[in-house]
């Protein structure tokens, strides 16, 4: 039987990547035309998350380098705003190929099909 290793590159990133909100979070940062994001935008689009679950997700993400954080203080109230990384738009492209995957073995969503990520309004 094999075993998988801590060094596997595969396992560490799914570590992070494999959590709830995750994928969500880098898709939700990626739509729209706008490159930068409030908080409050990323919390209104995504049904049900919490503002303690997308604290914590967003800070993974910046550690990970696959988002940046910017906070602006000459305006009140503080924002804080996110955009995805270089690193994070490459991801992005996997989360296409989800989405590829997923319309030729398990969803018939026309919508989808023709829609792009950045353009999908769910």
């Amino acid at each position: 039987m094999y075993t998988m290793k801590k060094e596997c590159s595969v396992r560490k990133v799914v570590n992070f990547l494999g959590k709830k909100w995750t994928l969500l979070i880098l898709l939700e940062l990626y739509k729209g035309n706008s490159e930068w994001k409030r908080f409050s935008q990323i919390k209104r689009n995504l049904d049900n998350i919490t503002s303690k679950i997308l604290s914590i997700r967003l800070k993974e993400l910046e550690r990970e380098n696959l988002i940046e954080k910017r906070i602006n203080t000459t305006e009140f109230p503080i924002k804080s705003e996110y955009k995805l990384t270089k690193a994070g738009k490459d991801f992005v492209d996997i989360i296409k190929n989800i989405k590829k995957w997923s319309l030729k073995w398990k969803e018939n969503i026309k919508t989808c099909e023709e829609t792009d990520c950045k353009d999908c309004e769910f």
